[in-house]
């Protein structure tokens, strides 16, 4: 296990002092891994002078900006704890995350401003936009701490809340070491990549897939304010990228862009997909490209990091999330604990360096997401195949009986998404006086075609699934609800 790990910003500042870290795409600023450093230094020094302490909560509200990652480094360094806030919340939602981690200085960004003025009890604030620069542009990097216990908390991020309220998932030290090596083994993460940062910062896909681990192998982060899939289109022409990760909304969205099939694309190394359920039809469609999307599987509990598909068996294995990487251990057991054979759908767990260590003050629900031998119970049901491939069935509380048989909605899921007029589908069950429940389907249609008829989707649903699991309803949405990962919030739909 680890114990104590160097100042990680110090370290690349010593071994690639001018090397760039970290790329503003919008301001077209650059850092060096030197400069960053001491700018992160230098926000220590800030924390310091107002009184932060080690243990301190120290709040971020931004959209993606090099700030944010120099005050990320500034916390290690201090030793106080990182919060980065969803900007997409709220006042009245961010007052519940702010009154259970308490903290003691807001940052916040320029279009968060009025957001910021909004809160009911808000903590000291700093303006990144107004500020920031010249709060530390004068002030001596502070003397940083010559080591990170590797059990000590770095950052909480709060879960997206697909079923709840949001909780405060504890990252440490040691967690971001561990999805480093999970990340960087599976992709070849090497020091001259270049990756983009787009995914929100207050999402772990946005921190750690692939900006902090890129960060921590020497290589270069392109920051992106948020979701732009025009500058995305863009970039890719420019060649830029070594590496790409989105979910699968993005990859959707691309595909729209007829630039993007025309562009090159053929620079980017490894492409990474997760958050939410890649549709095969998705895939199949970046396979006529001649991309290899490599799905995989985690959550915020896990680091992220725990299952990745290998480039070489994206096309043969779509669908399926791949295998546990380095140090990801995993059980899929049946509901009395029992290991499950392949092929049989059964709950997935997980243990490992990169799983959580619970959530923070929040004694019961920690205690409820392990089992009694430390395995976390990540709420999803899974199989293994006969090759040692995993697929994921869905959410243990998605899935439903019908007539006495279970019924699990991704698979609905991704049959109705290879209709040709289906971007995308959600399944939720509904009473039924006879069977108990039957699944209503809400789908969302591409912009160029016309709306298909109930009898036409049913007879495409029974040609590819057993009567049981055909839908009984569909209706049709310009949009669903979605939480930062993109994953659909099935709880409002119902």
């Amino acid at each position: 296990m680890l114990s104590d790990l160097p100042d990680i910003a110090a370290k690349q500042a010593a071994l690639a002092p001018e090397r760039i870290a970290l790329e503003e795409y919008a301001t077209g600023r650059t850092f060096t891994y030197a400069e960053l450093n001491r700018r992160a230094g230098q926000a220590a020094a800030l924390l310091n002078r107002r009184g932060v302490e080690a243990g301190d909560r120290v709040a971020i509200l931004s959209r993606n900006c090099a700030a944010f990652f120099e005050l990320l480094f500034a916390c290690a360094k201090v030793g106080a704890i990182c919060v980065p806030l969803n900007w997409r919340m709220p006042p009245a939602e961010l007052d519940q995350l702010l009154t259970d981690c308490t903290p003691k200085l807001l940052f916040y960004g320029r279009e968060e401003e009025r957001t910021s003025k909004g809160l009911m009890y808000p903590p000291p604030a700093i303006s990144l936009d107004r500020d920031y620069e010249r709060r530390i542009e004068t002030l001596e990097p502070l003397e940083p701490r010559l080591f990170w216990p590797a059990e000590d908390i770095w950052y909480l991020l709060y879960t997206s809340g697909t079923t709840g309220r949001p909780k405060g998932v504890i990252y440490t030290f040691g967690m971001a070491v561990a999805n480093y090596v999970n990340i960087g083994s599976a992709i070849d993460l090497r020091r001259n990549d270049v990756t983009a940062s787009f995914l929100p910062f207050f999402h772990t896909a946005g921190i750690n897939l692939h900006a902090l681990p890129t960060l921590m192998a020497g290589g270069r982060v392109t920051l992106i304010e948020s979701v732009e899939v025009e500058t995305l289109v863009t970039l890719f022409e420019e060649r830029r990228f070594d590496t790409f990760f989105a979910v699968p909304t993005v990859y959707q969205d691309l595909l729209d862009q007829p630039r993007f099939a025309a562009g090159p694309l053929d620079h980017v190394r490894h492409w990474g997909c997760g958050g939410a359920p890649l549709p095969d039809a998705v895939a199949e469609r970046y396979r006529q490209l001649g991309v290899r999307v490599c799905n995989g599987m985690g959550m915020t509990e896990t680091g992220p990091t725990a299952f990745l598909l290998a480039p070489e068996d994206a096309w043969d294995k779509i669908g399926s999330v791949g295998k546990p990487q380095l140090l990801s251990s995993v059980r899929i057991v049946d509901d009395d604990g029992r290991d499950v054979t392949d092929g049989i759908v059964g709950k997935l767990l997980f243990a490992g360096p990169g799983v959580t260590p619970g959530y923070w003050r929040n004694e019961e629900a920690t205690r409820e997401a392990f089992t009694e031998d430390g395995w976390l119970r990540s709420g999803d049901l899974a199989r293994r195949d006969d090759e040692g491939f995993y697929y994921i069935a869905g959410r243990e509380k998605e899935m439903f009986i019908s007539g006495g048989e279970n019924v699990y909605p991704a698979e609905v899921e991704n049959v109705l998404c290879s209709h040709p007029a289906v971007v995308e589908a959600a399944v939720v069950p509904v009473p039924h006086e006879k069977w108990g429940e039957v699944g209503y389907a809400s789908l969302m249609l591409a912009e160029d075609n016309s709306q298909p008829s109930r009898e036409e989707l049913e007879e495409f649903c029974r040609a590819r699934l057993a009567p049981y699991k055909v839908p009984q309803g569909f209706a049709f949405v310009p949009n669903f609800p979605r939480t930062a990962a993109g994953k659909v919030q099935k709880h409002l739909l119902r």
